[in-house]
């Protein structure tokens, strides 16, 4: 696979210099670098809009706190209805860059037996559409996913919502609908066997 994007890395500094990045390094004690596979609770760069309503990159830990269970995912389809993600879905969404995303092959017994990289065929970067809550003073984002493009099924059967560059803006715009936002979300995905 291809070392991280040079666009990425850039993010990861412009997210380092935000004044949230010291508090989230002192709660942890270690840096954030968001390079190679990130996981459930990682601090990533993520894009929102601040209060003056201008595009900006934050620190955001992927994980809302739920019911016992760290919540990741948020299906696209009922995040307007549950209660988790209702205001998140009207008024918090965010993307969150990336160089690929992983999803695992399973064979009839559900168990794993392939990892795999997928990304778009006509972006450099991947931009995921979230949505993201304060907790405890900390924004926290979770990914939404839709029902999988026809030639993925066999993989799996959902996938992130992925945009193009262009919808970025008005996905992280609390004035844009994110119905009309949902309606070109990019389907077309290439993918490698993961090391």
């Amino acid at each position: 696979m291809a070392p991280a994007n040079p666009e990425l890395r850039e993010l990861v500094k412009e997210m380092n210099r935000s004044r949230l990045a010291e508090r989230f390094r002192k709660s942890s004690g270690e840096p954030l670098e968001a390079e190679g596979e990130i996981f459930p609770s990682s601090v990533l760069p993520v894009l929102a809009v601040n209060k003056a309503g201008e595009q900006r990159v934050f620190p955001m830990k992927w994980g809302f706190s739920g019911t016992g269970k760290l919540l990741i995912n948020a299906r696209a389809e009922t995040a307007a209805e549950r209660p988790a993600f209702r205001e998140s879905w009207a008024r918090h969404r965010c993307v969150i860059p990336a160089s690929w995303y992983f999803e695992w092959e399973h064979d009839e017994k559900k168990r794993a037996i392939r990892k795999y990289a997928l990304r778009p065929e006509t972006e450099g970067l991947i931009w995921l559409a979230g949505l993201y809550r304060m907790e405890n003073g900390i924004p926290v984002f979770v990914i939404l996913t839709r029902p999988a493009d026809g030639s993925l099924t066999w993989m799996h059967d959902r996938m992130p919502v992925l945009l193009p560059r262009a919808g970025i803006r008005d996905w992280i715009s609390p004035d844009t609908p994110p119905e009309s936002v949902m309606q070109i979300c990019l389907t077309k995905l290439r993918w490698e066997q993961a090391v």
